[in-house]
């Protein structure tokens, strides 16, 4: 068997711009025949996805997948170009991803389809990027639900509980579910409810709010400050903000008064909202 030197691989990966790793492996298999090396590479694929690596990929589609309303996921993928991210394989390529995603850990399918993707850069010739993935399992009653909006440029996952399975069932749920899949594309709340509001964030706004009414005296000042701190949490809560079908209605409101039309109790678990690029 031929020595694989330190310089062979250096010298192989200069060429292909492949991981150390992957060169020895490849000269190993070739016994040291550098061109033979290239061609393992190139057939694998592995080769051209390197090359392409290197180029931004700032395009792509958000992709969602459920299981009988129990499970959900979304993913966004990256690609070079509007071009590909519109082309029908690539898509059903991220669809697939989607599907994948139902039974990986949020955040793994960057590596869990390295080897889908270094497939599908050999054959569209653009970088590729498995950029992010989340799954909800439903937790108790209720049901998952996704949408997909602008055509892959925005995706949302809800999972909304009620109080009995019979709910699930009927049509007025399942209208409800599919309107706040579109409130949450449409009004980017940014947490569910105050208590998921993050600390630093909402100490900044105070901070803000209190510096523009300055020379007040301090009771007034805090009246204020709660005043402005209401309206900021009417927009960044969904709990609190106006529906978007019927602004002068809250979500929390829209909620109680399905849930008395439906004779259960209804409650919004959770949800998340992915945006191209961001």
């Amino acid at each position: 068997m031929a020595e694989i030197t330190a310089a062979m691989v250096q010298e192989l990966r200069e060429a292909t711009n492949v991981g150390m790793m992957e060169c020895k492996r490849a000269l190993v298999e070739a016994a040291g025949d550098k061109d033979k090396a290239i061609r393992l590479l190139r057939e694998r694929g592995v080769a051209i996805a390197a090359k392409k690596a290197s180029r931004t990929a700032n395009q792509g589609l958000i992709s969602s997948a459920t299981r009988d309303g129990k499970v959900g996921a979304l993913v966004e993928v990256n690609c070079e170009t509007d071009f590909v991210a519109k082309n029908e394989g690539f898509q059903k390529f991220v669809k697939s991803l989607a599907t994948k995603a139902l039974d990986l850990a949020d955040g793994t399918i960057g590596e869990a389809a390295r080897a889908d993707v270094t497939a599908k850069v050999a054959e569209i010739g653009e970088n590729i990027i498995a950029k992010r993935n989340i799954r909800y399992t439903l937790q108790g009653k209720g049901t998952i639900i996704t949408y997909i909006h602008l055509a892959g440029k925005v995706g949302v996952m809800l999972e909304v509980g009620c109080g009995q399975d019979a709910t699930v069932e009927k049509a007025a749920f399942q209208e409800l579910v599919r309107d706040l899949t579109l409130h949450v594309t449409a009004c980017s709340p940014r947490s569910l409810s105050r208590d998921e509001v993050p600390a630093e964030l909402v100490t900044a706004e105070r901070e803000i709010y209190a510096k523009q009414v300055t020379g007040k005296p301090a009771n007034i000042v805090d009246k204020i400050v709660d005043g402005k701190m209401g309206k900021f949490y009417s927009q960044v809560c969904m709990l609190e903000q106006g529906f978007v079908k019927d602004p002068d209605t809250s979500v929390i409101k829209l909620l109680e008064a399905k849930g008395k039309e439906l004779g259960d109790t209804l409650s919004i678990r959770r949800f998340v909202r992915y945006q191209l690029g961001e």
